[in-house]
């Protein structure tokens, strides 16, 4: 059987939660070069503490658990966020959320 090489499995709950704002956490996965992955953790009734502003590399987000609300829309679990580069937005949630996201640096 063939074996994978250059393989590191990495458990997000072991990677230290960093306080954002009330309600808030994000754990930074390991990557590659010049790219951010990270897991966001909000709370129910939560809002993200400051309007987030993405510069070239914009932002890429997935629903993994709970509802988001961004602006008037709301996006649910399997739900793909595409943010343009220099987007920007404020995300919250009534219900609790989990997001996996991506940045280029």
């Amino acid at each position: 059987m063939f074996q994978p090489t250059g393989l590191t499995p990495v458990s997000f709950e072991s990677c230290e939660a960093i306080a954002i704002g009330p309600g808030c956490t994000r754990r930074d996965l390991p990557s590659r070069p010049g790219v951010r992955v990270w897991i966001v953790e909000m709370a129910p009734g939560s809002e993200w503490p400051r309007v987030d502003h993405h510069g070239e590399g914009g932002e890429d987000v997935f629903v993994l658990d709970g509802e988001v609300i961004e602006g008037d829309e709301r996006f649910g679990v399997g739900t793909y966020l595409h943010f343009d580069p220099d987007s920007r937005h404020q995300p919250r949630t009534e219900t609790g959320v989990r997001l996996i996201g991506f940045n280029l640096l």
